[in-house]
């Protein structure tokens, strides 16, 4: 019987895509894969890609995020949460430090942030917080590093903060949301193969296709340093073998050689 490869049929179309949303078909996988694929694609997209986001924030006297702003008409927890929604585009590995200064009556945008040639703010009209009367103030520093998926306050405990800066859970993915769905489809006389369909959305940082791309090779590369460290395994036990084999056959002429001197005598 003749084995074909599994991958022989795989066929990848992209349906429709623009700067934030993308629409993707996977075919003629092999059964099970679609599953496989799938989930594997879905969680290095959402964990696995960098991004930049706000890692933390400094108030002009505000201590901790429980305060309020007077003249502010939401709280400072309710402002956090605004600004864990500006994406940025960050030119420069370093973490960049940013200012925002306003005062009086203002609705506050990502567009009020004041920035430097490292970075590029990607939705300038996403609402920041609301000044409703004349002598309100909103004087802070912001700080954006470049990371990778999400990263929780917990897991940044370590790092030392001056009195008064307040820490922010940060997603530094692009990937907003993930979804697919897998249907079974013909090839040849077999119609169980899998076709994933799959939707990527983006905070247009980055394309579908390109995010596609990027959480495609992460999973290769993570493939093949497992394929090499046993490949040379594989090599070591074949050499072994071969070894074991000639040790055998050398035994099995020296054999003969004494039987057919013992038959002589």
């Amino acid at each position: 019987m003749k084995y074909s490869y599994l991958n022989e049929s795989v066929e990848i179309k992209t349906v429709k895509e623009n700067d934030t949303e993308g629409h993707f078909i996977i075919s003629g996988l092999y059964p099970g894969y679609g599953l496989t694929l799938a989930n594997s694609l879905r969680r290095a997209l959402l964990s696995s890609l960098p991004g930049a986001a706000i890692t933390s924030a400094k108030i002009k006297g505000i201590d901790h995020e429980f305060s309020t702003i007077p003249g502010m008409m939401e709280d400072v927890i309710e402002m956090s949460l605004n600004l864990k929604k500006i994406r940025f585009i960050l030119f420069s590995d370093e973490p960049q430090t940013l200012s925002l200064k306003i005062k009086g009556e203002k609705e506050v945008t990502a567009a009020d942030i004041k920035i430097n040639s490292d970075v590029k703010i990607v939705n300038p009209n996403e609402h920041i917080a609301s000044l409703t009367t004349k002598s309100a103030e909103l004087d802070m520093e912001i700080t954006v590093e470049r990371g990778l998926g999400y990263s929780s306050v917990e897991l940044r405990k370590d790092e030392k903060l001056s009195i008064g800066t307040i820490a922010l859970d940060a997603f530094f993915s692009p990937v907003i949301k993930v979804n697919y769905t897998i249907d079974n489809i013909r090839v040849g006389d077999r119609t169980d193969y899998n076709q994933i369909n799959i939707d990527i959305v983006t905070d247009s940082t980055v394309r579908p296709s390109a995010a596609l791309y990027k959480a495609a090779n992460i999973l290769k590369d993570h493939f093949s340093k497992i394929s090499e460290t046993f490949e040379s395994t594989k090599v070591e036990s074949h050499s072994e073998s071969k070894e074991e084999e000639k040790n055998e056959s050398n035994k099995d002429e020296e054999e003969i050689k004494k039987s057919a001197k013992k038959k002589k005598k």
